[in-house]
Order: C-alpha cells, then sequence, then structure tokens
C-alpha cells in the first residue's frame, strides 16, 4: 500500500518548506557583494533586530498560518483526494492564479498602506517589520503576528476563496507567491533575474519602501504596482552602482528631499 498525502496538506506545507530553501539559496548568494542593494556591514549595522529572532518570527508566523490553512481545506470540504474530479484546463488555472494575485495585491495594498497611516497600528505592529532596515530573504515574513494574520494570513484565504482554486491548484500558487515575496526582500539585484524581468514590483522596489524617504510609498505587494501608480503611492528610483561594490536603489524626481 502505497503512502500518500493529501492535496490540503502538500497546500499547507510545500510553501513553507519552499521559503526556507528559496531563502537559503539567497543567504548563500549574498556573499557577493557586486549583487548587494546594501553592503554586508550595513546589513549587519542597521538592522534593529536579531537573525535569530527574525527566524523566531517566521516559524511562529508560519505555524498560524498551516492552522488557518488546515481549517479552511477542511471547512470548504475539498481536500484534493477525489481522482474523479477532472483536471483544470489550462486557462482555467490561469484565470485562477490571476484572480488570485489582484485579490491579494489589493488587500495587502490597503492593509498595508493602512498600517503606515494609522500611528498607532505602525508603532505596536508594522513597525516591527521595518526594524529591518537592510531586508534579507528569510526576513521576508516576519512581522508581528496580528500583522501576518490580517495581510498574509486572511489575504491568501481570500484569494484562494475568490478565485476558485482547488487545494493542488493552491500548492502551485501559494508556493509561486512565496518565491515572490523572498525575492522582493533578498537584497540582492542579479542578473537575468526573471521576476526583474517580468514584474516591476520587484527587489529594488520594495528595498525603497523599506528606507525611511520610502516608507509611504511603494505599498504594493507582491506582485504588481497598480495601486501604488492608481492611488499615487509609487516612487520612481534608479538603480545605481555603489562605491565599494553593488547597488543603490535611488529616488528620482526629488522624493527623497520629500
Amino acid at each position: 500500500m502505497g503512502f500518500e498525502i493529501s492535496d490540503d496538506l502538500l497546500g499547507t506545507f510545500v510553501p513553507i518548506l519552499v521559503y526556507w530553501l528559496y531563502s537559503g539559496i539567497y543567504v548563500f548568494l549574498g556573499c557577493f557583494e557586486n549583487y548587494r542593494l546594501h553592503s554586508k556591514k550595513d546589513e549587519d549595522e542597521k538592522n534593529l533586530v536579531s537573525k535569530a529572532t527574525v527566524v523566531k518570527g517566521v516559524l511562529l508566523q508560519q505555524s498560524i498560518q498551516a492552522i488557518v490553512a488546515i481549517i479552511l481545506f477542511k471547512v470548504t470540504g475539498n481536500d484534493g483526494s477525489d481522482a474523479t474530479v477532472p483536471p483544470s484546463s489550462l486557462i482555467a488555472l490561469a484565470r485562477q492564479f490571476i484572480t488570485a494575485m489582484l485579490v491579494l495585491d489589493t488587500w495587502q495594498y490597503f492593509m498595508h498602506r493602512y498600517m503606515h497611516h494609522n500611528k498607532f497600528l505602525y508603532k505596536h505592529i508594522h513597525a516591527l517589520h521595518h526594524r529591518l532596515v537592510v531586508p534579507y530573504s528569510f526576513g521576508a515574513l516576519y512581522n508581528h503576528p496580528i500583522e501576518g494574520l490580517l495581510l498574509d494570513t486572511v489575504g491568501g484565504a481570500l484569494s484562494f476563496l475568490l478565485s476558485g482554486m482547488s487545494p493542488r491548484a493552491s500548492i502551485f500558487f501559494f508556493s509561486f507567491a512565496t518565491i515572490k515575496t523572498v525575492d522582493d526582500h533578498c537584497g540582492l539585484w542579479l542578473p537575468g533575474n526573471l521576476f526583474h524581468v517580468f514584474f516591476k514590483n520587484n527587489t529594488a522596489y520594495h528595498d525603497v519602501h523599506h528606507q525611511l524617504y520610502g516608507s509611504k510609498y511603494n505599498f504594493s505587494q507582491p506582485f504588481f504596482v497598480m495601486w501604488d501608480r492608481i492611488l499615487g503611492t509609487y516612487m520612481p528610483y534608479t538603480l545605481e552602482r555603489r562605491a565599494g561594490g553593488g547597488f543603490e536603489a535611488q529616488p528620482t524626481n526629488g522624493y527623497k528631499e520629500d
């Protein structure tokens, strides 16, 4: 008798495994100073939280996400194990993925922006994430548990439900979303990175948001920049070579002086 794992369990735990594996690749690549958006020295000196604390915080959030995901799959009554259910067509899957991306982006933009503009929420909740002035890969999901629940867990649940995707499809969507989120926080500008080719919302774009001058801009995450452009919170930037190696994302049109 073969050992089988249901799609709901895979949809719950595969993205967590992907998070740590993909982050580990960027930890290794971070030793190449010529591709960094901040120096290793700045990462060590400017960040206000230890890496051990970041790991503990991420594991806590992933535990909460796993519990909610398992409950969600059970409530929807579809564990993806019914072999008689016909597979979705590629067009249907693409429609579900695009819908889920738009739902997730919309939810996270407005919640993220509100957490910056509400002084109480920023001070007591969202400021935790911004202790990482110099973002790095496995710090992508480091934030307050309440923020993790509201932005990531609820946002993910809404994207799953409103897109109509199956637990099997969710394995691929949430793994993709996880990779994209890690990439946005990796702090590296690597040649040939396809995310930088196909998405304007990328590593440098999000790095601008983590700097003091960009804290009121570039709220969009993790895929598109449409809400920032529509609502006037988009901060354009240029990539410049940094003395000593690597790159810097510098705002254009005098934004830094605002």
